[in-house]
């Protein structure tokens, strides 16, 4: 499964990376939109969205959010094939797992958030986006979500 991450992908996934590092506001916004898009119900599932009726612009929370998933699936991408395993700090990885059950999160949810996440890099690399950078992003996602539940069923157990 790591094979499948290569030496090109990690540059597609760097080279994208530093295009929306330009513009994080508005990338993690248009993120969330999606997400909400697709599953307007998710907006529960999100402390900071919760007690409003629309997604908050100025949402620091949101932004912050945003950032981190984007972040963390491009680093943790990097690190499978430098390490050949996802490596996220390993409190990290545990807290992950257990916010995530703790929010009801279920498979379904980590399709959801991937397809925002792919949607919100086809908009930010516009003319650079391709089939390449649409699987390399979805293998260093599915591996980073694979992580993420495996640590959910660790937290359940």
């Amino acid at each position: 499964m790591a094979a499948l991450f290569t030496e090109k992908d990690e540059a597609l996934v760097k080279e994208s990376w530093e295009i929306m590092k330009q513009n994080i506001p508005e990338y993690s916004l248009r993120f969330f939109t999606i997400i909400l898009e697709i599953a307007p119900a998710a907006k529960n599932m999100f402390s900071f969205l919760r007690d409003s009726d629309e997604i908050p612009h100025n949402n620091p929370k949101l932004k912050a959010h945003a950032v981190k998933v984007f972040k963390m699936t491009c680093e943790s991408a990097i690190q499978l094939r430098e390490k050949g395993e996802v490596v996220v700090g390993e409190t990290t990885l545990k807290y992950l797992g257990a916010i995530h059950l703790k929010n009801g999160v279920i498979d379904l949810h980590f399709e959801v958030v991937k397809q925002a996440l792919l949607r919100t890099i086809e908009e930010a690399t516009a003319e650079k986006w391709s089939e390449e950078l649409k699987c390399a992003w979805g293998v260093a996602y599915d591996q980073l979500a694979a992580a993420i539940k495996a640590e959910m069923k660790e937290e359940a157990t």
